[in-house]
């Protein structure tokens, strides 16, 4: 083989080996950047849920607010967010609850019995918890985030933190329904 001939092949075998490092690089970087949009996206996704059942529940709450009718009661052993209602004299209750990784709503006349599993699908979350924190509040909270609702007629003084003590412009977090 001729000088010449080595070198071309020579070239040839070294622009082969930059191209192969290259694809080599832009398969790394892309396989990197596919890893991280998914677990972007599955914690984006996982917050967005928590939030959304939290807004759910400040919409309904809002929706309901009359005065005593907003309370934390149980529902076949379950905590559950209920709205008492009278409708033409007969009192029905929603109940907003936590069950098997969903929550559920259940709309019925009052009194009758039904399992957790009759009440509708809302939306899949992690955990769900309502607190009755003193003086009518409640706190709603789920996956770190939290909801606070101040129902009518529920309280006869002011709201526990509603006042920021000593200046402290930060002491109080949350919002209200």
């Amino acid at each position: 083989m001729t000088k010449k001939g080595r070198n071309q092949t020579i070239d040839t075998i070294f622009v082969l080996l930059i191209f192969c490092i290259f694809a080599v690089s832009v398969l790394m970087v892309l396989m990197l950047s596919a890893s991280t949009y998914k677990n972007i996206t599955d914690i984006s996704r996982d917050g967005h849920d928590e939030r959304a059942a939290l807004s759910y529940i400040r919409t309904k709450a809002k929706n309901n607010d009359i005065s005593g009718g907003i309370l934390i009661d149980t529902f076949c052993g379950l905590p559950a967010l209920c709205f008492d209602e009278e409708l033409d004299f007969t009192p029905y209750r929603t109940m907003i609850y936590y069950f098997d990784g969903w929550v559920y709503e259940l709309f019925s006349e009052k009194g009758l019995d039904f399992l957790p599993e009759d009440g509708s699908r809302i939306i899949r979350i992690d955990g769900l918890s309502f607190h009755e924190i003193g003086n009518g509040l409640i706190k709603v909270e789920s996956g770190g985030f939290e909801l606070l609702i101040y129902p009518r007629g529920g309280a006869t003084g002011p709201l526990p933190g509603a006042f920021p003590e000593d200046g402290d412009d930060d002491a109080f977090e949350g919002g209200f329904a």
